[in-house]
């Protein structure tokens, strides 16, 4: 929907024309640019990035391997590729707050350069990727920015997570393989990058375990100190750009006394290792490029347009001086890049063409232009219309629609055509100093110069498809233990001829915008794929990813119902769930028959506990529901007089606190690295093999265990109380075995179980074993005759 009235003047009031404008000028300072490099969004240094970038002036890039589709979500439930989506408008975001651009290496939701999960390898990371496959993209992103300095986030040595140690090894082959005119299949222009920084930091911590030391320190970046027109720290910028991480809970307070300081270390240089600071031997500004790229012809035109560049910074805040100064660089610049010669060009023009962008940003916030242009609906479906609505506050400012390929220009609006692009939630690359199409182009005269800027839309729009439904789920589990088998699923959107491709001897009726579904007795196990039609033809449905700190983003996927058909036999338990918004175990338990009574805030009390056969803690629900850590001494005596607690996989800071959470001590491991099995198909022994768990009602079998996503678990407990009895065994490749998996404790006549394993993502992919394991885990909580008693007992309240 378009911005209401209030959420524009909220715009409005962050957007402070002269910090702005300050901002701005800083860049002038500068011809080199930095690009940090990472494996996920979140990797970016950006406390040390904010210096570099908004008081240096230097042009910062990131370039990112994935978009994090096998992380967790602290916000929502989004997860794998519609997750991808969300942190990849987060990631673009926190690129606006330090004006950086950004590339990943992960082109598409198909791509082989996926998140698939926590490795501890870097060698399988690029298996799995496709090490040539990321080479190639790698070098196509070099080659494109053209940095003077690549610097990865991280070291590539055991204890570091593989997906960053696969980065990192990237960046020491692309510098050789971008600057190659061997190298296959990238048809752009070589480019050699002049230094590679390694992180003389360990990054070893709650997650990660270095093993070896980190390089020696060959210089300190020092970015202490305070921006001049706000007054805040550059780590505090930094960490106004990491807040908008918040599926990952970044953004962390700096107090002004806390050191910014970095210790890098020169692992490669091509222009000498000699130097006091990041740009030593380097062009640093205008006036040192023209001897840097052998141009002498181009030594005074630079030399002025660099005095020019100065004399607009020292000028501010007069909006008249820096518009005046900034006319004149920007002449002299057009006029070195016209009689820049042919040897220089490589070095030269790219920094030149930047050059115009940043001045031409000067030059429309000296003249105090503001605009904005929005549309009338801002999600439209190929064949829909909408109206233009454009607002400036100067009127000599004309402006121009850019279009991308399918959309016309209609009086007063504009068109998407049957063939224009449904919008992408990958893009590439982005770059906040060039809005890409659809926008609008700016155009005006300063101070004799003519100038154009490009202005992006209000809010970014979305093009859909022409065949949508909208699902409220797509993935769907039927217990062919229960007499039921059928299915009820609504759809919305335009119903007309609406069908679904079933198999031989199933039923689907549409009727009235549900869909219908009866199963044939003796229907084998197994997950099923049935695509919706729309006359015939395949619908489309849009996950829409709508948070208030990101741009609306949708993920257009065939619109299909996939139904996993398990055999999961139930001892019917009343069964409590708290969770924080982080998992669906609620829902799926549901699905598969089990009596889910959901006690959100407020709900959970001693007295809500009387009734329950079994009581299950959701995913990180200790770290956000005060009311648990406010009743744990009762859910403990109900432990005791019956019940039994189920505690799903918690991290260390979730507030987990050993000896008062769990009935007794049982510590979660850290750094995490050491206490996860990665890979999803490793063996699974059983140290109880008939333990009632494994055994009642379903046999959990070996089948129970195949193709798991991602991974086993995490979190994987470290110590416990003799009281916990571990059930279960697994290691990764050349690993010792972990057994904090899987511990079952009794306590009185009731039960504690925690599991670290990853169930809650399993019964998302609809992988059966999961929802025969957790029916399991649920079952003979308690006899028949104390459950029906506290069901009544519950009820009664």
């Amino acid at each position: 929907m378009p911005l209401s009235e209030q959420q524009r003047i909220a715009a409005h009031k962050q957007s402070v024309r002269m910090v702005n404008l300050w901002r701005a000028l800083q860049p002038l300072k500068s011809t080199v640019s930095f690009m940090n490099t990472g494996a996920h969004p979140d990797d970016e240094i950006s406390e040390m990035l904010a210096a570099i970038g908004l008081r240096d002036g230097i042009a910062l890039s990131y370039a990112c391997a994935n978009r994090g589709e096998g992380g967790q979500n602290d916000i929502g439930t989004e997860a794998t590729e519609n997750l991808g989506v969300l942190r990849t408008a987060e990631m673009e975001k926190a690129c606006d707050v330090l004006n950086m651009r950004m590339y990943w290496l992960s082109e598409n939701a198909e791509d082989n350069v996926f998140d698939f999960g926590f490795s501890k390898s870097g060698v399988e990371t690029l298996g799995k990727w496709g090490h040539q496959r990321t080479l190639k993209r790698f070098v196509e992103i070099i080659r494109q920015e053209r940095p003077d300095i690549i610097s990865p986030t991280f070291l590539n040595i055991p204890g570091q997570h593989g997906h960053h140690r696969a980065m990192t090894q990237a960046a020491f082959e692309v510098m050789k393989a971008a600057a190659d005119p061997e190298f296959p299949e990238v048809d752009l222009p070589c480019w050699t990058v002049k230094k590679l920084y390694l992180p003389a930091w360990s990054g070893a911590g709650g997650a990660y375990d270095d093993e070896v030391p980190p390089p020696p320190v060959t210089l300190e970046f020092d970015g202490n100190g305070e921006e001049e027109v706000t007054g805040w720290s550059w780590a505090q910028i930094g960490e106004q750009s990491r807040a908008f991480h918040r599926t990952q809970g970044m953004g962390r307070w700096q107090a002004y006394s806390n050191s910014n300081v970095w210790p890098l270390h020169l692992a490669e240089s091509t222009v000498g290792a000699e130097e006091q600071s990041l740009t030593d031997n380097l062009p640093k500004d205008l006036s040192e490029l023209a001897s840097f790229a052998g141009a002498p012809a181009l030594s005074a035109l630079l030399d002025k347009a660099h005095d020019h560049c100065l004399d607009a910074i020292e000028a501010f805040p007069n909006r008249a001086m820096i518009g005046a100064a900034a006319a004149q660089a920007l002449k002299l610049l057009r006029k070195a890049m016209e009689e820049c010669p042919e040897a220089a060009r490589d070095e030269v023009l790219h920094r030149l063409e930047r050059k115009e962008l940043q001045l031409a940003k000067v030059l429309e916030l000296a003249e105090g232009i503001v605009a904005s242009v929005r549309l009338s609906q801002d999600q439209l479906k190929h064949g829909e219309s909408a109206e233009v609505a454009f607002e400036c506050n100067r009127e000599a400012v004309s402006f121009e629609l850019d279009l991308p390929k399918g959309w016309e220009q209609q009086d007063g609006g504009v068109q998407v055509g049957a063939d224009a692009d449904t919008s992408d939630p990958y893009p590439a690359v982005y770059r906040p100093d060039a809005v890409q199409a659809p926008c609008v182009r700016l155009r005006f005269a300063s101070h004799g110069v003519e100038v154009e800027t490009r202005l992006p839309f209000e809010v970014e729009p979305i093009v859909l498809p022409s065949h949508v439904v909208t699902l409220d789920d797509t993935g769907f589990v039927l217990n062919s233990t229960l007499e039921n088998r059928s299915l009820s699923i609504p759809v919305g959107g335009n119903a007309d001829g609406l069908s679904l491709d079933v198999p031989e001897g199933w039923t689907a009726q549409f009727d009235d915008g549900v869909f219908q579904i009866a199963l044939p007795d003796g229907v084998a196990n197994g997950l099923y794929e049935l695509p919706i039609l729309q006359g015939g033809e395949q619908a489309y449905t849009v996950h829409v990813v709508s948070y208030p700190h990101v741009s609306q983003r949708v993920r257009v996927t065939p619109a299909t119902v996939r139904v996993c058909v398990v055999d999961a036999r139930l001892d019917a338990k009343r069964v409590g769930y708290v969770g924080s918004g982080n998992d669906r175990v609620a829902k799926w338990l549901g699905d598969i028959g089990v009596d889910v009574v959901d006690l959100p805030v407020g709900e959970l009390s001693a007295k809500r506990l009387q009734g329950l056969g079994c009581l299950i803690v959701g995913i990180f629900a200790f770290r956000n529901r005060q009311d648990l850590h406010d009743v744990i001494a009762d859910i403990h005596a109900w432990v005791k007089a019956g019940g039994r607690l189920i505690t799903l996989y918690h991290r260390p800071w979730d507030r987990w606190d050993a000896d008062k959470l769990p009935l007794q001590p049982l510590e979660i491991g850290s750094p995490s690295l050491r206490w996860r099995v990665t890979d999803e198909n490793a063996e699974v022994r059983y140290l109880k093999p008939q333990h009632a768990l494994l055994n009642q009602p379903n046999e959990i079998g070996t089948s129970d265990w195949a193709n798991w996503h991602k991974e086993r678990g995490l979190y994987f407990a470290k110590s416990w109380d003799a009281a916990y009895e571990p059930l279960l065994e697994m290691a990764d490749p050349d690993e010792a075995p972990h057994q904090g998996i899987l511990l079952a404790g009794d306590f009185g006549q009731g039960q504690h179980i925690h599991t670290s394993l990853i169930l809650h993502h399993q019964m998302e992919k609809l992988v059966p074993g999961a929802f025969r394991l957790m029916a399991n885990l649920v079952s003979s909580g308690a006899d028949e005759a104390s459950v029906s008693q506290n069901a009544e007992a519950f009820e009664a309240s």
